[in-house]
């Protein structure tokens, strides 16, 4: 069963949403959660805004096309990107952007792609400040989330937050279209796949898709209205908690509904060392990412 967990109970470490806590993401690897401070309406606004985005006509947006600038921001066609080799290019399209990094940041010229700079359509000034505002908000919810996980399995609660002063947060908008009559077995809105960082909060439009490879194999949808998140975790937190929270498979299949999640990869900075504690290992957040990048987005992946 995946738990829907209250997150102003978590802030106030109450025991029963705690243990709540410690089951989902050592034995599912996936949860929803209410009450964040996000409410219905600011998520709809949201998610209105990228629906905006995705509708205009293709030359609009080929103008931030990530393909054409190389980058891994701004806007990816449908196709561009395979996160499960086995299976058909992606049937969706994307929206990409990032943390910022000021003039004097230490990372700030060193050319690294997942601090690229973003891309934003000309003229388009109310969509950049509706996003950017929200990734902002959406950052603060994941950081809250993540200490309660740390009290969860017996850390520190700010054990992590030093990791997260420059993160390599990633902020998705997700179309996906109606899934066409031409679709086979090896055609996903997005293909089987563990998500590659630390933490994901999805924000959805309510319209099912999700499903989640469940302890017994089988796949089970999850669905989250406007105003409630689904969270689960990625394979940089598996590794950095020694297999204490789970990283879990998970697909979106499409069906004649179109839909439109806005997921937040919140990832920690680039030098960060994500190998089990006391493991004498080395495992570097950005290299990882990078190399989870290159694989998935395929222009980033004919270039390497």
């Amino acid at each position: 069963m995946i738990d829907n967990l209250n997150l102003a109970k978590l802030d106030q470490c109450d025991p029963a949403e705690m243990k709540k806590l410690k089951d989902a993401v050592g034995q599912i690897g996936f949860l929803t959660i209410s009450n964040t401070g996000l409410n219905a309406d600011r998520v709809r606004q949201v998610i209105d805004t990228y629906r905006t985005f995705f509708l205009q006509p293709d030359k609009i947006k080929q103008s931030v096309d990530m393909a054409t600038t190389g980058a891994n921001r701004g806007w990816g066609a449908s196709g561009s990107e395979q996160v499960d080799p086995k299976a058909n290019p992606d049937y969706k399209e994307v929206f990409d952007c990032g943390y910022e990094l000021q003039v004097d940041d230490p990372y700030a010229g060193c050319g690294l792609s997942v601090y690229a700079p973003n891309l934003w359509p000309e003229g388009a000034d109310a969509f950049r400040e509706t996003i950017q505002t929200y990734y902002a908000d959406a950052c603060a919810v994941a950081i809250r989330v993540l200490r309660a996980i740390a009290v969860a399995i017996g850390r520190e609660a700010k054990s992590f937050d030093a990791a997260f002063e420059t993160p390599m947060a990633l902020l998705r908008g997700n179309f996906y279209p109606q899934r066409p009559d031409w679709a086979g077995e090896n055609d996903f809105g997005i293909g089987a796949h563990t998500d590659y960082g630390c933490l994901t909060l999805l924000a959805t439009d309510g319209t099912p898709g999700l499903e989640v490879r469940m302890p017994s194999g089988d796949w089970q949808a999850v669905n989250a209205a406007p105003g409630q998140f689904i969270i689960n975790f990625g394979e940089m937190l598996e590794f950095w908690t020694e297999g204490e929270v789970k990283a879990t498979e998970h697909r979106v299949k499409g069906s004649s509904d179109e839909r439109i999640s806005v997921p937040l990869f919140f990832n920690p900075s680039f030098d960060t060392n994500v190998a089990p504690p006391a493991s004498g290992k080395v495992i570097r957040a950005g290299e990882h990412l990078t190399q989870r990048f290159n694989e998935t987005y395929l222009h980033l992946n004919a270039a390497s």
